[in-house]
């Protein structure tokens, strides 16, 4: 089995990396990698735009220069790639998920139906949700948990009074809180 010969090109890249390797052997371990695989980047990303390896390398400069700038303190500055810019968060859809429109739903409908339950679950999820700014998380939490401890206090006032009117205002009492939360968030949710 013989391995097929290099190109010329590959081993004016090959020829030159070693002699950057012994031109940069009196520096630390982590200067040298450090040199070796910045000068590789280089020559790998410039090859990748059809550059032509030997004029790659006549721009390197000779590898003794290359070290002396790393002895000296630094990279050379022809050598330093720009750093990746990381790509900014994409921004949330105008209009909400489906797990928006879920928490809206249970702070909204939810509430009549499991009263303290639900809207705990609505802004469960409200809250992991990147629609809507914190300072409306905290004003719909504050608003849910508001009016469910409003109605368990009426509950206690009103725990010698058993009429059905008394039960209707603190049933409504405890859901009027997630109600105006959700309508709140609502409206958040549909600007873009």
């Amino acid at each position: 089995m013989t391995a097929a010969p290099l190109a010329h090109a590959d081993t004016l890249v090959l020829d030159y990396l070693a002699a950057l390797w012994a031109a940069s052997d009196d520096l630390s371990p982590e200067a040298r990698d450090e040199l070796m695989s910045t000068v590789t980047g280089y020559i790998a990303l410039r090859r990748d735009l059809a550059d032509d390896p030997s004029r790659v390398i006549s721009r390197l400069g000779p590898p003794e220069q290359l070290a002396d700038a790393v002895r000296r303190g630094g990279m050379a500055t022809h050598l330093r790639l720009p750093t990746p810019v990381p790509a900014p968060p994409a921004p949330a859809p105008a209009g909400g998920s489906g797990a928006d429109h879920t928490a809206v739903a249970l702070l909204i409908a939810g509430s009549f139906v499991l009263p303290v339950l639900a809207p705990g679950a609505g802004m469960l999820i409200a809250t992991g949700s990147p629609s809507w700014t914190p300072m409306q998380k905290a004003a719909a939490w504050i608003l849910t948990t508001g009016s469910a401890a409003g109605a368990l206090l009426t509950a206690l006032v009103l725990a010698g009074a058993s009429s059905g009117l008394a039960l209707l205002i603190l049933y409504l009492g405890a859901c009027a809180g997630s109600v105006t939360a959700g309508l709140a968030l609502l409206t958040g949710l549909k600007r873009p």
